[in-house]
């Protein structure tokens, strides 16, 4: 019968969260082992890299969930809709995430370096929803355009959006969420529907 763990992958992440929150990236997993009480092999026996560990840490997933709902969406329904679907969830992901990734610059401490294989993933991200917007141009959904910059144009516009509500009070915004969504969809389609 195997041993059952005595620490929970939740303390260590617990642990790793205030040594991130406190030093960034460059908190060690050996002070992170040290405040969980357990040795520094038994956290890479649950996560695999530290930049693993930090991601989880600080709530950041792997695969946003809005990249999850693309494949669902790929080539089905009304492509307009679908974009206002996925413009909300890239919304709300930015938002739960952007205030993390503000504080940790703001304190001045580091994220993770990507390597020289490895691209960022708000790169990444460019990348998920270009490739989605291809597929809608091979099916004759949208009309021939540069996908790249349609990407660019929506994340940047929505990551700004995110911005602006951490920056601001409620009040000073011009629109509401999904006001925003619908407006930035409705322009950006005059310009791509398939005619």
């Amino acid at each position: 019968m195997a041993r059952l763990p005595k620490i929970t992958n939740q303390q260590i992440l617990e642990a790793a969260t205030e040594v991130f929150l406190e030093k960034g990236f460059g908190g060690s997993t050996q002070e992170i082992a040290r405040k969980a009480g357990i040795s520094e092999a038994s956290i890479f026996k649950r996560f695999s890299t530290k930049e693993e560990l930090f991601f989880a840490a600080m709530g950041i997933p792997e695969t946003p969930p809005w990249v999850n709902q693309l494949e669902s969406l790929s080539g089905k329904g009304e492509l307009k809709a679908n974009l206002n679907q996925v413009c909300v969830g890239i919304l709300e992901f930015y938002r739960d995430v952007m205030p993390r990734m503000m504080m940790l610059r703001a304190k001045g401490n580091a994220l993770p370096e990507m390597g020289l294989k490895l691209e960022s993933k708000p790169i990444r991200d460019v990348k998920v929803l270009t490739s989605f917007l291809e597929f809608e141009i091979k099916q004759g959904r949208l009309r021939p355009c540069q996908p790249q910059a349609i990407a660019h144009i929506l994340l940047g516009s929505l990551m700004n959006h995110v911005l602006l509500e951490q920056i601001s009070s409620p009040e000073s915004l011009p629109t509401d969420e999904l006001v925003f969504v619908d407006n930035l969809v409705d322009i950006l389609w005059q310009g791509i529907s398939p005619r």
